[in-house]
This record gives C-alpha cells, structure tokens and sequence, in this order.
C-alpha cells in the first residue's frame, strides 16, 4: 500500500528542482498546515533556503546533468526518508531559441537535463516507490512539446521526451501503487520565463499547484494548465505546419 495517509496527504515531499517556482509552489500547498516534510534538492542548496515553506525543511545537492551520481543520491535519500510518498520532477532548463541557433551546445544543455537527466530521476524514483510499496510523482512537462514551433522547437523536443517517457512509465508501475501525474502548463510566470512575452492562457505557478494537487485527488494522470488548453492544443495538432507557423510569427 502506498504510504500516502488515508486522506491522500503527503508524508514527505521530495523536491528535484529546489528552485522552482513551479515546484516550491505544488509543495507549499501540498504541505501547508497538513504537516508533513519537505526534502528541497538541487544544485545550490543555499539558494533553497528562500521563503519558509511552514514545515519541516531539509536540502540536498542534486545535479540533474551528472546521471552519473543519480542511483547513489535516490539510494541514500530514500534510506535517511524513508516516508517519502511523493516526488517532484521541476527541474529544467530554457535557453532562448535565437540563442540556441548560434550556439548548439545549449541545445545538448537542454536535451541532457529537460530529457535525459528528467528521465533518469524519474525511473529511479519510480523504482524506489515501487519497492517501497507506493506513491505519487508529479512531472512536470509543457504544452511545448506537443506540436513543434520555430520560436521553441528545441526545448520542445527536449520536454517532448520526457512527455512520452512519463505517460508509458505510468501504465507499467500502475500495479505497484505508483500514480505519475503529467503536468501540462502553458506559459507561467516564474523566473524561468522573466523577460518574455506572455502567450494567452499564461498562469501563476499558485495556480498550477492547485491544479496538480485537486489532479492528484482525483488520480488523473494527465493534467493541463489552464483546462482549457487541452481543447487548445487538441485543435492546433489538426493544424497543418505552415498554418502553425503564421501562428507563431
């Protein structure tokens, strides 16, 4: 059984992309006033220590591009928390795509984090859960890798990836209690897309949190941010490429 309570609340929240508005935000109301513990890790541990979250707070050095040292970093958490029941993946990287177009290097950048270093993390917390009887995780994907567009194509690809990866993986670790939550959002407000030109249907990182903890109530396993761009996106797929291109000039 999954060590979630019989309220469906958390016991302990792991993190993976500390700074994340996004992520800071899911566990702030997934923890808020229930209890409950928070494991924050990343790649600068200081800088996790921004605003209190109203719990128990721990923070951990986790690289998502060192694949390397993932088994070993899920290995000893998992044995120093053994409560954990829920696992955020909000880490990623977004690199402008003008900039990316001189500089190939940043599309390895985004590909080895957005995709490998997601996927990685992502099947070894899957493992972990599953042998630990259950639990929850929550990835975070993105509208943009749903249709290819010439102002994101790359990062696109990149969360494409992990899109896939996290919807087949659903349905294999289903039978061991393991419910993985696909995390759709259009465009956010967060420190990742300051400086850009907001698309329609942008959102606030609360909002999202909202959305993905009323989503994990109900066990669903694909979530949009805002609903409405399921029926969006759904229409922008029948769209022949040239049209979808206009769209996005």
């Amino acid at each position: 059984m999954s060590p979630i309570d019989a309220f469906g609340r958390p016991q302990t929240v792991l993190l993976l992309g500390a700074t994340s508005d996004i992520g800071r935000a899911i566990v702030a109301r997934m923890v808020d006033a229930k209890g409950g513990t928070a494991i924050l890790a990343g790649r600068d541990p200081k800088r996790h220590q921004g605003k209190p979250l109203g719990t128990e707070t721990h923070h951990l050095y986790f690289d998502a591009a060192d694949f390397s040292s993932h088994e070993k970093f899920f290995s000893e958490t998992f044995t120093e928390y053994p409560r954990i029941d829920t696992v955020i993946l909000a880490f990623g990287v977004l690199h402008n795509q003008d900039e990316v177009d001189d500089y190939p290097e940043l599309a390895v950048e985004m590909a080895n984090v957005n995709h490998v270093g997601a996927g990685s993390a992502l099947l070894q917390a899957a493992n972990r859960l599953r042998h630990r009887g259950g639990g929850q995780i929550v990835v975070l994907s993105s509208v943009a890798g749903l249709r290819p567009r010439q102002s994101n194509y790359v990062y696109g690809a990149s969360k494409a990836g992990i899109d896939f990866l996290a919807r087949g993986l659903s349905r294999s670790v289903a039978a061991a209690d393991v419910h993985i939550l696909l995390v759709r959002p259009g465009f956010v407000h967060s420190k990742m897309t300051a400086g850009m030109v907001p698309r329609p249907f942008s959102v606030t990182p609360e909002t999202v949190a909202k959305a993905v903890v009323d989503a994990l109530a109900r066990r669903d396993r694909v979530v949009w941010v805002p609903s409405a761009l399921r029926w969006v996106m759904g229409a922008v797929r029948l769209l022949p490429q040239s049209i979808v291109d206009r769209l996005d000039g």
